[in-house]
């Protein structure tokens, strides 16, 4: 089902650390009724950025992707977000894109040594891109923003998706990375950010955002006091593209 206009909610939430259960309850609570076609989760969004990967971690597609399958299936939707997954001896701080009929992972690649995560997981190595409704998205999270490379539009999609926890502290760069991003690459970029403190004192205020591919930003409505929402247009997208065409004039660089 192709949709020019797709409705999107953004969930950002003082997520309870480590503790899978209770975030869920709060997202059923959350999630009723939200009428979108896509719901964009933070980061972790069951545990917080932890570094105890080993407690933390679940199997590939574990009770919380059960769960967002749930939400996919009955709300006829699609949901993304990142959840910490063992695979074999590797911790992964994997993405998932969960629709009715599909779903599709990436581990994120640029892994936050600051924050010691290079330390309780391992990096992915591929750039993901995903279809849904006629639209292509990128899918990347939190500190692989910061990597313009990484994020390079070949024409490949039409939205980037960051899922992210972005602390206070450096939130003016989250800002301008998103739209950056947005306007280097002609595509909309969807960031979204938890609230709260962390059990590391990391205090975080949302500031999730949507910027069109010219980097003006999109005006967010809230349905509930931790969901808002917004619409995306991918005759927006072409319509930029095909008046401006800087795409076109992009430099040619393979990844080694």
């Amino acid at each position: 089902m192709m949709k020019e206009t797709l409705k999107i909610s953004l969930a950002q939430y003082d997520i309870e650390w480590e503790n899978p259960q209770l975030n869920l309850e709060f997202l059923d609570e959350l999630l009723e009724n939200h009428n979108s076609d896509l719901i964009v989760l933070p980061e972790m969004f069951t545990t917080g950025f932890s570094m105890n990967s080993k407690s933390i971690s679940e199997p590939p597609f574990g009770s919380t992707y059960e769960w967002m399958k749930s939400i996919a299936e009955r709300d006829n939707c699609a949901i993304c977000g990142s959840i910490p997954t063992q695979v074999g001896e590797d911790f992964l701080n994997r993405f998932y894109f969960v629709t009715p009929d599909a779903t599709t992972t990436y581990d994120k690649k640029h892994l936050f040594g600051y924050g010691k995560e290079t330390q309780a997981y391992t990096a992915g190595n591929e750039i993901v891109n995903v279809e849904f409704r006629g639209w292509k998205f990128r899918l990347i999270v939190c500190y692989d923003l910061r990597f313009p490379v990484w994020c390079r539009n070949t024409d490949a999609y039409d939205a980037l998706i960051c899922v992210a926890s972005w602390p206070i502290v450096r939130i003016e760069p989250w800002k301008a990375l998103l739209k950056a991003r947005a306007i280097e690459n002609m595509a909309y970029t969807i960031g979204v950010n938890r609230l709260g403190t962390d059990d590391y004192d990391l205090k975080y205020d949302g500031n999730s955002k949507v910027f069109d591919p010219i980097g003006n930003e999109n005006q967010l409505n809230s349905k509930k006091k931790f969901l808002i929402q917004t619409e995306i247009s991918l005759e927006t997208v072409k319509k930029y593209r095909e008046h401006f065409r800087f795409l076109n004039d992009r430099d040619e660089f393979n990844l080694i």
